[in-house]
């Protein structure tokens, strides 16, 4: 497999939905997922309901999850407690979150950046010694809607800082959509230069639709971990007008397209995306869906 797709619809395309939806239509849109080839799933965010009542039922959720010892499911964690929810659960990885900026910081998770860095620090080894992977993603890496422009100087020390609290795999989340493939560009044969070997995955919101572009760059500079959100659903309640991941649809129409393999069926995720613009009662903006494959009826024709 050259690129493994992390699937983050269940977790990140359904916490800003307006429509909540019950546990059982959560998990069955996990099991489709699966069922179409998905190996890594974002499937809960162990944060506080209040704050994001979308996710209110992350234990039940995962509860009722099947073990598949091919799938791996992940938790959303953004603190200490999180972290202790996550591990009372099946869940196989955690991932951490700290952003690139102050003004994020504190809307998304009401501390200071070095205070959650410290806190990451000590989750870490919890999270490995409980037998768990641990990811932590930078967020709002590309730009902040609040500080705005974010030194690319500063994600690179971050991303520094962050890998030497020892997690199998770094990303760097352009939160609000804003990078465009020049910008991956630059930013990430930096970020490449200090991982001193550890993974990394990039995560791209849609919102001005650079999104795919900012993939295909970032595939071109040998970033084989993408996230992306089934349909294209999602986006962040902590970031003002922010919408939905990547669709997975049209980011797998892209690899097939440049002859990379990846695991998935394509039409059950199509099928899949249609099924869940159902549950939430919305047109999902996945350009797949509506567009379909090309050339009709026949296989990806490579690019390389």
């Amino acid at each position: 497999m050259d690129v493994q797709l992390v699937e983050v619809g269940p977790r990140d395309g359904l916490q800003n939905e307006a429509v909540i939806l019950d546990t059982e239509t959560k998990v069955s849109l996990i099991d489709k997922l699966v069922d179409a080839g998905a190996t890594r799933i974002e499937v809960a965010s162990f944060v506080h309901p209040r704050l994001v009542p979308q996710m209110a039922d992350a234990e039940a959720v995962c509860e009722a999850l099947a073990g598949r010892p091919d799938v791996s499911y992940i938790g959303l964690v953004l603190n200490q407690r999180g972290l202790e929810r996550a591990l009372e659960t099946n869940v196989n990885e955690v991932n951490m979150v700290v952003a690139a900026s102050e003004g994020f910081n504190q809307a998304n998770q009401r501390t200071r950046v070095a205070d959650t860095l410290a806190e990451i620090e000590r989750m870490v080894p919890i999270a490995r010694s409980a037998g768990r992977s641990v990811s932590v993603t930078i967020s709002v890496a590309f730009g902040c809607p609040f500080d705005g422009e974010v030194d690319p100087n500063h994600v690179v020390d971050l991303v520094r800082a962050v890998a030497a609290t020892g997690p199998d795999e770094v990303a760097l989340g352009d939160t609000i959509g804003v990078a465009v493939p020049s910008d991956v560009t630059v930013l990430v044969p930096r970020i490449q230069a200090v991982l001193d070997g550890v993974p990394l995955r990039l995560h791209f919101h849609d919102t001005r639709r650079t999104g795919l572009g900012n993939v295909a760059e970032a595939l071109r500079l040998g970033v084989r971990t993408i996230d992306a959100s089934v349909g294209g659903s999602g986006g962040c309640p902590f970031a003002p007008k922010a919408t939905g991941n990547v669709a997975t649809e049209d980011v797998l129409y892209l690899l097939d397209r440049s002859g990379f393999s990846h695991g998935l069926d394509p039409g059950a995720v199509v099928a899949t995306g249609r099924w869940l613009g159902t549950q939430l009662g919305v047109d999902l903006p996945a350009a797949i869906a509506h567009a379909g494959m090309f050339p009709v009826g026949q296989g990806p024709t490579s690019l390389e």
